[in-house]
């Protein structure tokens, strides 16, 4: 009988953030103090279960159409596409994403800051990439918010990403930035990534081409999963 051969991959140094970062608070109680212990892959990490195409409702890639009224804030459009180490499309991959509202406050209990809830915004979409691995969404800039990390701690506005492999347990977290924004040098998160190219990957590219006239501005994001070029995912979900 010939042995089943499981895919294993290296994780390359120096691309994604480590478990600890002293400047960002909560990983000093939360990251492990010893080094995690890498477990080979079993057949539940890449045989299921699978999500089905039908989980994907019509609405869940547009965030500004899943209420009765339009969500205030500047409408923009983010897509890209998923791709391998090599540049190959990734297909039927569940990509979904979650964020703030445009006045910077999250639609969860645990936000409390004052800022305006919209009733019309929830913040959370999921879409299918399709077989050159594309994904869209249509969603509203999120604002920047404070957090107590630091003194007078502000997050830099960003859209979070979640993508599911070939098995709900093959999941991986990451964070997009906009362009030129005047937080990124007091964030300790986006600043946590060691590598200053690792970190240009968590930034949206304004498209100008993909803007719908008088109706949406676009952004750009490619995901990378593995090798050197990979994009910057963090070690376990965070919430900020």
């Amino acid at each position: 009988m010939t042995a089943l051969v499981l895919p294993w991959y290296a994780l390359p140094e120096g691309v994604h953030p480590p478990l600890a970062s002293p400047d960002y608070v909560s990983t000093r109680l939360r990251a492990p103090k010893e080094p995690p212990v890498r477990l080979a892959q079993g057949l539940t990490e890449v045989t299921g279960p699978l999500f089905g195409h039908e989980r994907v409702q019509a609405t869940d890639d547009d965030l500004t159409r899943q209420h009765k009224g339009e969500p205030v804030g500047q409408r923009i459009l983010v897509h890209g596409r998923v791709m391998d180490s090599d540049g190959h499309p990734v297909p039927d991959t569940l990509v979904e994403i979650w964020q703030a509202n445009a006045a910077g406050r999250y639609r969860h209990p645990v936000d409390q800051w004052p800022a305006p809830l919209d009733p019309n915004f929830t913040g959370l979409g999921r879409a299918a990439t399709d077989s050159l691995g594309r994904y869209s969404f249509t969603t509203i800039k999120p604002g920047a918010y404070p957090w107590k990390n630091h003194l007078n701690a502000w997050r830099p506005a960003h859209i979070h990403f979640s993508l599911f492999g070939r098995a709900f347990t093959q999941r991986l977290v990451t964070q997009m930035y906009f362009p030129d924004d005047p937080l990124f040098a007091f964030d300790p998160i986006f600043n946590s990534v060691p590598d200053m190219k690792g970190r240009e990957r968590l930034v949206s590219r304004f498209d100008l081409e993909s803007t719908v006239p008088e109706w949406a501005l676009a952004f750009s994001f490619d995901i990378v999963l593995r090798g050197t070029s990979a994009t910057p995912f963090e070690g376990e979900v965070d919430d900020e």
